[in-house]
């Protein structure tokens, strides 16, 4: 259970996961880095390690493509894990994919910013 003390903040977070998974019109690579850490990087469902360029390439993409499917997050959870950085673990379904991810996220005076991202696939569900 996440603190109530946290609520509003994973409120915040599980929005900004969203504009990973389907950014708006509008949103340029930029935009994206400004909400990324110089040294972010993730590991993907698939194992792979991918870097803060990567993932911008790849956000870009999805603005001039969007994908139209219909994705779900659920069970999202929040924890504080040291002064100002926040760890979200949420469950990602895309039809018949279902995958378990988190973020941890830095508030910074310039806004909220992500340090690292994590997908797993779950198996048999």
């Amino acid at each position: 259970m996440t603190s109530p003390n946290l609520l509003t903040i994973l409120d915040e977070l599980m929005h900004l996961e969203e504009i990973f998974h389907h950014p708006g019109p509008g949103m340029t690579r930029a935009d994206f880095e400004r909400m990324t850490e110089p040294d972010f990087w993730e590991v993907g469902a698939s194992g792979r390690r991918y870097n803060r360029d990567f993932v911008s390439d790849v956000l870009e993409d999805r603005v001039r493509h969007p994908d139209r499917s219909t994705w779900e997050t659920r069970d999202g959870h929040c924890a504080e894990i040291a002064p100002d950085n926040f760890l979200l673990t949420y469950t990602l379904i895309q039809g018949d994919r279902v995958t378990r991810r988190m973020t941890i996220w830095r508030r910074s005076a310039t806004g909220w910013k992500t340090v690292y991202h994590q997908g797993t696939t779950v198996a048999n569900v």
